[in-house]
């Protein structure tokens, strides 16, 4: 049996753009992305403390060392800048191998986006 797990957690992170004539996705800062153990095209869940939204997209490159965080396209109209993000992404795996693994989590400061 295969069950879903959390794999990588960006907690806390701030909406820095929101463009809504591109084609979609969000944008990460790169070394969020190598921190978080996410990938450029992986699906994400991003959940809006702000207001309480939630949507899934996939990733894109945002540009390195910038701490911007950018959501394209629809789902822009979801969030404000400055709104505070959760964003998530999960892995299948075998039931035994979820009860060891461990998913990657971090914690970045609101105010910079960068890695505390």
């Amino acid at each position: 049996m295969f069950i879903e797990v959390l794999k990588s957690k960006i907690h806390r992170i701030t909406v820095t753009e929101a463009n809504l004539n591109y084609i979609g996705s969000i944008a990460i800062d790169e070394d969020l992305m190598d921190a978080a153990n996410i990938i450029e095209n992986e699906k994400v869940q991003v959940l809006d403390l702000n207001n309480g939204e939630r949507l899934e997209t996939y990733v894109i490159k945002g540009e390195r060392g910038t701490g911007n965080i950018c959501l394209n396209g629809a789902a822009a109209r979801k969030v404000l800048v400055g709104d505070i993000l959760l964003i998530m992404s999960y892995a299948s795996m075998d039931f035994d191998e979820a009860k060891s693994f461990r998913p990657t989590i971090i914690f970045p400061d609101t105010k910079t986006n960068k890695l505390i």
